[in-house]
């Protein structure tokens, strides 16, 4: 027996193998159903591996949000002593005081706070002469002016903080109006 015979014998049960008889109705419909039920397997697989991703991205996003965020609560606490050290020290300036190293002591104690808060990431909002932005300021009131333009800071009553870029306490301030055109 040659290569060539033993090829066309290969062929011949290759054929025969392919040889299937005719489906009956019963089976197509079981054949259909199954080709069914493994398509909406198919698509729920799809459905919870997209979902599982979604998780995992959703788990890392909050965990890093979790570590960045960490002491806002912390920070929040230390921005009114903050606030209390800012006043002192406007205090200490105007008095007549015959003790300059109590000045110096306050500001050196103020400057080493408000660095370390600012190596946590805290942000003064910075809103004097600067456009009203609602995400960052709350107006308390309106002043008529002309030396502002309209619809900007014309004071601001209390600092602003940011840690990052999350806003933990907008600034207070006063915006401007103008004035009455009747009126110079």
């Amino acid at each position: 027996m040659n290569n060539s015979d033993k090829e066309q014998m290969d062929k011949d049960v290759d054929a025969e193998q392919l040889a299937v008889e005719p489906l009956t109705p019963e089976e197509m419909l079981d054949l259909k159903s199954r080709a069914d039920r493994a398509d909406e397997n198919w698509e729920r697989l799809l459905r919870v591996t997209a979902d599982s991703e979604n998780y995992k991205k959703r788990a890392a996003r909050e965990k890093t949000d979790a570590i960045k965020f960490a002491n806002e609560s912390l920070i929040q606490k230390l921005i009114p002593v903050l606030d209390n050290f800012d006043m002192a020290l406007l205090a200490v300036k105007s008095a007549p005081t015959d003790s300059p190293s109590l000045q110096a002591g306050i500001t050196m104690i103020h400057q080493q706070l408000k660095s370390a808060l600012v190596e946590t990431g805290l942000e003064e909002i910075e809103a004097a002469g600067k456009a009203f932005d609602p995400n960052f300021h709350e107006a308390v009131s309106q002043q008529e002016t002309n030396d502002v333009p309209e619809d900007h800071v014309v004071q601001q009553l209390r600092k602003g903080y940011k840690l990052r870029d999350r806003l933990l306490r907008p600034a207070t301030v006063i915006v401007a109006k103008k004035l009455p055109a009747n009126s110079k």
